[in-house]
């Protein structure tokens, strides 16, 4: 199993300056990729969704004006439009091997450096 640590967040989020804060405290390595320059594909976005064991739905940030003609869309549908508009991801996602946590709160990736 790859025991990579990796996070995906936006710089200007203050979860993710939290999230990366732990991190680097920590003293494991991890890879930090920033999702707006380096966008995710729906395929890796439907990846993450199945690490998390969460629906698209789940990770919709439904107070972002662009999610709010999203309540009955498909999980396809919301993939699509979260590709399009990287705004609509819950963040941030952080990544070890095989598992996957959103760290809101920052603290949820505390259980990845177990």
């Amino acid at each position: 199993m790859n025991d990579k640590i990796i996070i995906y967040q936006k710089p200007t989020c203050s979860k993710c300056r939290a999230t990366l804060s732990l991190l680097n405290n920590s003293g494991e390595e991890f890879e930090s990729i920033n999702y707006y320059e380096t966008p995710l594909t729906a395929d890796k976005l439907r990846e993450l969704i199945q690490m998390l064991n969460m629906s698209a739905h789940d990770i919709l940030r439904k107070d972002e004006p662009a999610a709010h003609n999203l309540d009955a869309a498909s999980d396809d549908e919301i993939i699509k439009a979260m590709v399009e508009n990287p705004d609509l991801i819950q963040r941030p996602i952080v990544v070890r091997g095989n598992k996957a946590k959103l760290c809101r709160p920052p603290e949820n990736v505390l259980d990845l450096l177990k």
